[in-house]
């Protein structure tokens, strides 16, 4: 099949490099240390030739650990494995250092597809017999369909004991580019990926009318359809004399700024130690941050569709489905593009090339810009003092199914850091009857969603993107609180009838610490550092200024999907450190029952002060389709903006140079 070659030509040419030896504690796992890894458990008689890796990762040292770490030390290097073993899934830790499995043991609960899990489902679904025969119905054969296999879930009945479920729908195989636009409606199969074989085929009627256009998106395909537009004059962005920023292993140097990345398989995207230089001494701002989950929960009820809760970074993996990034198009040509090496199914090391990007950028903006009326003669005037705006980009972009995930994490000389998610991609289209929404077909076929083009309506959905961020602010334990804006109490005899000013509070307790943000009830997140005296005598510190957010009326004691991934409920949490508390979905979030999560974890209400804190934050959409989506959408952005708090003197902006 035309998409099992795809795959696997992809996975092929990402190859295999040999990488470096990890210079850091948080360093990610190199090409030599996953071959380590597997020679370790084979010689333990843990493995064998046979076994599969759902997820290796690196364990982290102990924080206190790391933050005493000088370049020479030397510190153990670990791995947690989760494979499969004879009664399902085990996860072990493996001292690379010492060539020891320090432990083993079965896990509780599921971890995320396998790529052959994947291949299995999509064959075994293709090849079953009432599949064969939904297909025949409508008037196709096995070879002139693909199928998707597609996490379904877990709503807690019968069928998802004892079981790894796909739900697996089919598209026909696309004449160009576009392999969503003919969706092959009313039929999927249900394939248990753990016993390898079908459980079902559900067919729940022929659509009427089938889409029948292919809707490329290649500049070939586009110009076939629709004139392109007149050629225009180039704009790009260039650098003469080479980068002012310096990479050395996964360590990164640029203005202001110093900090460690690395790409874990569940995640992507991890930064570490993000230190800024306060006038000549270096001050920690954030230990770590890394997202943590992708919730995708569709709004259409119907069979076909109601199980599409998508779980992306736990159950598919962030890092797994990065895509090389290519010049030009998803970072400037002068940008510095670096591999991510991750594990396959067996093991072994996977080098995705030009999987991270790296670039400074100005940004066409003033970093600040003052016009001094007062100062103007008509002898001499004065123009504008101003500096210009640089930025630093750090880009991975992931493909996970239909949609594409760019992450950035933007630095700029003000001393402000920008968390930015940009989603393009395809919608998620389902095969109508109806052509136009003059045809009688139309309201039913658009009850929960939009019609895109003829024969196609794209389901509403939202997008929930969970980041943990775990600020440092000079030191591990720091304070939280918040500056709500509130009504000032004035005398009555004030001309002035109505202010604002600022009220600091202080949550003492995890569960006081959750925070929902609205522009009704204004208020900042502010984590600072109480055994510090600021220049002015201010507790010094960093805030989260605002984040893309929203929020759905949902039944989190009741929707399975929404018990499973509750921390959406709010934007803002705040919990005691654990090593062990990576992903607000839980530690195994295939088929989870939500008992491991960020908003069960609170429920303990731990006391934050004078602990280590880590704050949670959750960036979001609705998303409406709309006709301006298909056959490909634009770029939406959404970040998370943090922002310095009586950390620095003054502007840090202000010593930049004119050029």
């Amino acid at each position: 099949m035309r998409l099992t070659k795809h795959l696997a030509t992809t996975a092929l040419a990402l190859g295999l490099a040999a990488g470096a030896a990890a210079a850091h504690p948080l360093d990610g796992l190199t090409a030599e240390e996953y071959q380590k890894i597997n020679q370790i458990l084979r010689e333990q008689k843990v493995a064998d030739d046979d076994t599969l890796y759902p997820l290796i990762e690196l364990k982290e040292p102990a924080k206190a650990e790391v933050l005493a770490w000088k370049e020479g030390d030397s510190l153990d290097r670990k791995a947690t494995v989760y494979f499969t073993s004879a009664d399902g899934f085990n996860e072990a830790v493996v001292n690379i250092s010492r060539g020891t499995v320090e432990s083993n043991g079965k896990t509780a609960g599921q971890p995320m597809v396998l790529f052959t899990e994947f291949m299995n489902a999509l064959e075994g679904a293709l090849g079953h017999s009432d599949m064969i025969a939904g297909l025949e119905k409508r008037g196709l054969k096995p070879e002139q369909a693909f199928c998707l296999p597609l996490t379904g879930g877990n709503f807690f009945t019968e069928e998802y004991r004892n079981s790894r479920l796909m739900k697996v729908p089919c598209y026909q195989v696309p004449e160009g580019s576009n392999f969503y636009a003919k969706p092959i409606e009313g039929l999927f199969a249900i394939y248990d990926i753990g016993k390898k074989e079908v459980q079902r085929v559900i067919d729940t009627g022929v659509v009427e009318q089938a889409p029948k256009d292919s809707w490329g998106y290649t500049e070939e395909e586009v110009a076939a359809r629709l004139p392109l537009r007149p050629e225009m004059k180039p704009v790009t962005l260039v650098q003469d004399g080479g980068p002012n920023y310096r990479i050395d292993g996964s360590h990164v140097e640029w203005d202001i700024w110093r900090f460690n990345f690395r790409v874990d398989k569940r995640p992507g995207l991890v930064v570490s130690n993000l230190d800024v230089n306060d006038d000549g001494t270096w001050r920690s701002v954030i230990y770590q941050a890394h997202l943590s989950e992708v919730f995708v929960p569709y709004m259409d009820p119907t069979e076909g569709w109601y199980w599409r809760t998508y779980m992306d970074s736990g159950e598919y993996g962030f890092g797994l489905f990065l895509s090389p990034l290519r010049a030009g198009i998803d970072c400037p040509s002068h940008a510095t593009f670096l591999p991510a090496t991750i594990a396959d199914d067996k093991g072994a090391p996977l080098v995705i090339p030009d999987a991270i990007c790296v670039f400074e950028r100005n940004i066409g903006d003033p970093a600040w810009r003052h016009f001094e009326v007062f100062a103007q003669t008509p002898e001499t005037p004065v123009p504008a003092e101003g500096r210009p705006a640089t930025e630093l980009v750090v880009r991975t972009a992931s493909e996970v199914g239909n949609y594409d995930y760019l992450i950035d994490y933007r630095l700029q000389q003000n001393g402000q850091i920008n968390i930015y998610v940009g989603a393009t991609g395809l919608d998620a289209v389902k095969g109508v009857a109806s052509a136009s929404m003059k045809d009688a077909t139309a309201k039913a076929d658009t009850a929960y969603g939009t019609l895109i083009a003829p024969n196609l309506v794209a389901a509403n959905h939202d997008h929930y993107f969970n980041f943990r961020i775990d600020f440092d602010v000079d030191q591990p334990a720091n304070h939280f609180s918040t500056m709500d804006i509130v009504p000032a109490k004035l005398d009555a005899s004030s001309p002035r009838k109505s202010m604002w000013t600022v009220e600091h509070n202080m949550p003492k307790t995890e569960m006081e610490a959750r925070y929902k943000l609205s522009a009704m009830q204004p208020r900042y997140f502010h984590i600072s550092n109480p055994s510090r005296e600021g220049y002015l005598g201010h507790e010094p510190g960093w805030m989260i200024h605002h984040g893309s957010v929203a929020y759905g009326p949902y039944d989190y004691a009741n929707d399975p999907p929404m018990k499973r991934n509750a921390y959406i409920e709010y934007s803002v949490w705040n919990t005691v450190y654990d090593p062990e508390q990576r992903y607000a979905g839980g530690k195994f979030a295939m088929q989870s029952d939500g008992s491991d999560t960020l908003a069960e974890w609170v429920k303990k209400d731990q006391n934050l002060m004078g602990k280590d804190i880590v704050t949670w934050f959750s960036a979001g959409f609705h998303h409406i389709p709309r006709m301006e989506d298909w056959p490909v959408m634009s770029t939406e952005w959404k970040t998370v903006h943090i922002m310095p708090h009586n950390f620095f003197a003054h502007n840090p902006a202000l010593t930049l140079r004119k050029k």
